[in-house]
């Protein structure tokens, strides 16, 4: 008969975990430093999982904002009555940065308010944004102060009228306002649908998201790692004292949990106090507040229970490769070499959840699949990346002393530094896919505009001005315009044709002017010119007559011109083109003024006192198109913004927890550095031999960051249908940016390492 060992309580397991949880917390100031690194490395990779979890909800606050303060969409005005406001848009930009604006005049005492306002303004009254309070506080408030209309400012929008505290906005009210140019309401909210992104941006929203998570959790992976050298010590000592090894496994899953907990609550204060940073933070016109900032409560679960199981499952798989027994840890030996095979596994599988979406046609739908397919290639740089180093460190001899010691402590263990270096290479890898994606699609969402600023970087358009000649004659003057080419027009129907869409363009202006519009061999005033666009042209030739407020006839001198593109883009037009004096006996009334501004190139405040002047002139619905050479995608300008921000800040964090996690390797060794100063070795060869130790595994991460982004990035652009093309500018940029970040951790950790190398670091307790 065998003996069989007695069944352990029910409650031994719980006890052992505890255990582990008490060893964390336990073993004096060198037992509490490494539980706070790995809780602060744990706790900034948290922060990272919620503010990412917090970004859909602020975008629903900020539109849900938005949406509240515009007008309904309904297919007719309600008549006027005692409920019912008018309403008219007066937007514009200011410096690159969106300026909204509203003009208002109540029909009666129950007109609706806009969120954010307790009562409207009243003629002459404005009410701002804080943003928009600050800038007409500030040096720049004179170019601003004229869009208000002279209004004076007599209240602050709250929080709930805007879509967030960086917005500049404002309500002015305005005695002469008329349905004529306004609108009518009865009540704010219920506006049309939001603007669709499309399947190519749904799919870089999406890799967006992987590439920026995925670094996070392998840093997460790496943080909860932090100590393990001692860990294993101490457990080795537990073993001393009877324990089994599924006790050992226990203890250690207690410890790494204890660890995860406080992790999770050092994540959580980071968050809420990192938040409050959204006051500062604005790109592209997007800005929240930091209530905005609110996790939804399913991912918020779902990161408090991931993150503690992560940790349990990286510390139950680092004692597979150590043997833990009562006389020490045998992992000091020279490791086994590393299998390649199912390294390569991780990629393989992801490129085959990606290959079904390659096929031709129209960008696939953004699902599960290419979000696996993109986190399993990514991952590749993960799993490879400590076979790598081991592959290029093991041939390694001779050398500097600072850059002996490196190496061999690579060659001892490198997957530790392969580890911290991981996260890096992943986002550098995942960024210069996105990038290669970017620069692919970027002709889809961005297109010259056939803009000509050469001729004019500006048009201004002034309807139905009560003086059009005087207000043309405002915008010459103003300071900074170096050229004005006004033009006058109207739309003219020819007298005798009964197809009522046939109308002519008549446009009056200096010789100058006209030239703009059309290609004039000579010209002088007195002159008219009828332009030919080339296409199917309105039945009026030089003689015949036209119909304004009164039958005008075409001079019969006239003389027939080709039509030119207008440095607005626009195609050319047929036209009717009259000199000043040949417009003479022209009807003036329902002109429209219009013309093509010039500016001193020094001046980079000329276009905005262009708009200031055209917000005073009435009515208050002149437009300023400021010429651009490209016209890009307002969605793809925002998808790409945020993809900038987002990496910045990746990398930020990223840079942190490497940092931290230099500091932890220090802090391991630092009786064994302060024995080689001790013996004097210089603190040089110290320093040069941890910036080797970081570097070896950072370059040949970046060397594989490189491969696997670009393959990343072939594989999107030929899932969106467009040209595998590399773009190496991206390439080096990424990688450049890389190195610079490991530059920075390992210069920041110097001053620890001289610190840690003074003799009385030779003391053990």
């Amino acid at each position: 008969m065998s003996a069989t060992l007695p069944r352990r309580p029910v409650g031994a397991g719980l006890g052992d975990l505890l255990m582990g949880a008490r060893m964390a917390a336990t073993g004096g100031r060198s037992g509490w430093t490494r539980t706070l690194l790995t809780a602060l490395g744990v706790g900034v990779g948290v922060a990272m999982l919620l503010l990412a979890a917090a970004v859909p909800g602020a975008i629903d606050s900020r539109g849900e904002r938005t949406a509240a303060r515009s007008e309904p969409f309904v297919d007719a005005a309600p008549p006027a009555g005692p409920d019912t406001l008018l309403v008219l848009h007066a937007d514009s930009q200011f410096r690159q940065r969106t300026v909204r604006g509203w003009l208002v005049r109540p029909e009666g005492p129950d007109a609706p308010v806009p969120p954010g306002l307790t009562a409207l303004p009243g003629p002459g009254e404005a009410v701002v944004s804080p943003a928009l309070r600050a800038v007409l506080d500030s040096p720049d408030g004179p170019l601003l102060a004229a869009r208000l209309g002279g209004a004076r400012v007599v209240g602050v929008i709250g929080a709930d009228g805007l879509s967030g505290p960086d917005e500049l906005a404002w309500y002015a009210g305005r005695a002469d306002l008329t349905e004529e140019w306004a609108g009518r309401v009865d009540r704010f909210g219920g506006g049309g649908p939001g603007e669709e992104l499309g399947p190519t941006l749904n799919l870089l929203v999406v890799v967006v998201f992987v590439v920026l998570l995925l670094p996070v959790v392998v840093f997460l992976g790496a943080a909860v790692r932090f100590g393990g050298d001692q860990r294993d010590r101490r457990l080795a000592a537990v073993r001393l004292l009877g324990a089994d090894h599924g006790m050992v496994r226990r203890i250690a899953a207690g410890e790494a949990t204890a660890a995860a907990l406080l992790g999770l609550v050092v994540g959580g204060g980071l968050f809420l106090a990192g938040r409050q940073l959204a006051w500062f933070v604005s790109f592209a016109d997007y800005s929240f507040y930091p209530s905005d900032l609110r996790p939804a409560v399913p991912l918020v679960a779902l990161v408090v229970l991931a993150v503690p199981a992560l940790a349990v499952t990286v510390a139950l798989l680092a004692l597979r490769r150590v043997a833990v027994e009562p006389l020490g840890v045998t992992r000091r030996g020279s490791p086994a070499r590393r299998r390649l095979w199912w390294r390569l596994l991780l990629p393989v599988v992801g490129l085959g959840l990606l290959y079904p979406s390659t096929g031709s046609g129209p960008a696939p739908t953004a699902d599960w699949r290419i979000a696996a397919g993109a986190v399993l290639l990514l991952a590749g740089t993960v799993t490879a990346l400590p076979w790598l180093v081991d592959l290029v460190v093991r041939p390694l001899r001779g050398g500097p002393p600072g850059w002996q010691l490196a190496v061999r402590r690579l060659q001892l263990d490198s997957a530790t530094s392969a580890r911290l270096v991981g996260g890096v290479a992943v986002a550098v890898a995942g960024t210069i896919g996105l990038q290669m994606l970017i620069a692919g699609v970027q002709d889809e969402f961005r297109r010259p505009s056939g803009q000509d600023l050469t001729r004019a970087q500006a048009m201004v358009n002034l309807p139905g001005v009560a003086d059009p000649r005087a207000a043309l004659d405002r915008l010459a003057t103003v300071e900074g315009v170096t050229g004005s080419a006004a033009t006058l027009s109207t739309a003219a129907a020819p007298v005798g044709d009964t197809n009522p869409d046939a109308v002519v363009t008549v446009r009056i202006g200096d010789c100058a002017a006209l030239a703009e519009y059309a290609e004039l061999d000579r010209c002088a005033d007195g002159d008219t010119f009828l332009a030919r666009s080339g296409g199917p042209e309105v039945g009026v030739a030089p003689g015949g007559r036209l119909r304004l407020d009164e039958e005008w006839t075409i001079p019969p001198a006239t003389r027939i011109v080709p039509a030119r593109t207008d440095p607005a883009g626009g195609r050319p037009q047929s036209a009717l083109l009259l000199t000043e004096s040949a417009a003479a006996g022209l009807p003036e009334r329902n002109l429209n003024a219009g013309a093509l501004l010039t500016f001193d190139p020094a001046d980079r405040d000329a276009v905005e006192r262009v708009r200031a002047t055209v917000a005073t002139i009435d009515p208050p619905v002149g437009q300023v198109l400021e010429f651009r050479a490209v016209q890009e995608d307002p969605g793809f300008t925002k998808v790409r913004t945020g993809l900038t921000a987002g990496a910045v800040i990746t990398l930020l964090l990223l840079g942190i927890s490497l940092l931290v996690g230099v500091l932890e390797q220090l802090r391991d060794r630092r009786s064994l550095l302060a024995a080689l100063v001790a013996v004097g070795t210089p603190r040089r060869v110290l320093g040069w031999s941890v910036l080797a130790q970081t570097g070896v595994p950072v370059l040949v991460g970046l060397v594989l960051a490189a491969g696997v982004g670009t393959a990343t990035g072939a594989v999107l652009l030929v899932m969106v249908g467009a040209p595998v093309v590399v773009t190496w500018p991206v390439v080096g940029l990424g990688t450049s940016l890389g190195a610079a970040v490991v530059l920075l951790v390992t210069a920041a950790s110097l001053p620890v390492l001289w610190r840690l190398t003074r003799p009385d670091g030779l003391r053990v307790e």
